[in-house]
């Protein structure tokens, strides 16, 4: 079954890692993909220190999309394609239960991956009825392709955020 957390609200992320938690609680093997982030995290820091999971993400922290130069862009875009790859390996093989493919939606708008490569990945969500492999997609301003092929899909709304108030993003809270 495929799961999609969206919206312009705090907490997609968090869902998503909850869901993990959850998971990994009935000795799952998770796989967390992370798109588009390249800075470290204090979730991530709890996943890596956990069995039973395996996270892919970038390295290297690209910055935001609108000052990646056009060599970042590709460079990014190889990046997502291998993740995507990999995943595809761990999930036809059955060595997956769970996959989180986390901030998911801007790569899919700036066409920083494989569209096609990602439409294989979520049929496998959909095979037996979802039962084979739980697919978990997070990120802001979902489209039609995974609005589509979600069986789950969840929006959050912000109703109010400290940022409005110039309050910075806090360690431990919001990353």
């Amino acid at each position: 079954m495929i799961h999609l957390y969206t919206g312009e609200g705090k907490g997609k992320t968090t869902a998503a890692i909850g869901l993990c938690i959850r998971a990994l609680g009935w000795d799952f093997q998770v796989c967390f993909a992370q798109f588009m982030k390249g800075n470290d995290t204090g979730e991530l820091y709890v996943l890596e220190r956990m069995p039973n999971v395996t996270i892919l993400r970038s390295k290297k922290n690209f910055g935001f999309y609108h000052s990646m130069s056009e060599a970042d862009k590709a460079e990014l875009t190889e990046i997502h394609n291998r993740i995507l790859d990999s995943l595809w390996e761990v999930a036809g093989n059955g060595n997956c239960h769970m996959i989180v493919l986390d901030e998911l939606t801007y790569p899919i708008k700036w066409r920083l991956l494989d569209e096609e490569k990602l439409k294989r990945l979520l049929a496998l969500g959909k095979e037996d009825g979802g039962k084979k492999l739980e697919l978990v997609v997070t990120g802001r301003g979902a489209g039609g392709l995974l609005r589509d092929a979600a069986d789950y899909i969840t929006e959050m709304k912000c109703v109010s955020h400290p940022y409005e108030k110039g309050i910075e993003a806090r360690k431990g809270i919001e990353f």
